[in-house]
């Protein structure tokens, strides 16, 4: 893909019973701010993915999660870093929601209601669509139109 590293990164698809699944914006002073993503974050020297989603999960958010397995794997080459996408599907947490970083959160289904939606995302939402049975386009076409 490029000539530099790879940044590992941990990424939860939090599901709801109802099949919502958990978005939340990136907060000020991050590449891409204001940008809707599922919460994540980056591994850290000796972590397996699921222990980084764990740990980033509780600082961002609050919440202590189940469960979580890779469900798919993606790359994406942003012009601030070349990420590794580890996308684990989340059904299970406790705690209170805390936006611990200043960033907004939203339960959405299709089509999603929020943006603009960090482009690596795009794959992983195209599947949970079909997975869903969801046939029309992902976003809402007026919801790419934020000034």
């Amino acid at each position: 893909m490029a000539d530099r590293p790879y940044t590992e990164v941990a990424v939860g698809i939090l599901v709801r019973a109802d099949g919502a699944l958990l978005l939340s914006s990136r907060p000020a002073g991050k590449p891409y701010a204001g940008y809707w993503e599922f919460p994540g974050g980056k591994l850290e020297a000796g972590e397996t993915v699921e222990q980084a989603l764990r740990r980033e999960l509780e600082e961002e958010l609050g919440v202590v999660i189940g469960p979580a397995q890779v469900w798919r794997v993606t790359e994406h080459d942003y012009p601030h870093a070349l990420v590794r996408l580890h996308w684990c599907k989340v059904h299970e947490w406790r705690g209170e929601f805390e936006m611990r970083e200043g960033q907004s959160m939203a339960w959405q289904t299709f089509p999603l209601t929020v943006a603009p939606v960090l482009p690596g995302a795009f794959p992983v939402l195209d599947w949970l669509a079909a997975e869903a049975g969801w046939q029309g386009a992902v976003q809402q076409p007026s919801a790419n139109q934020l000034a």
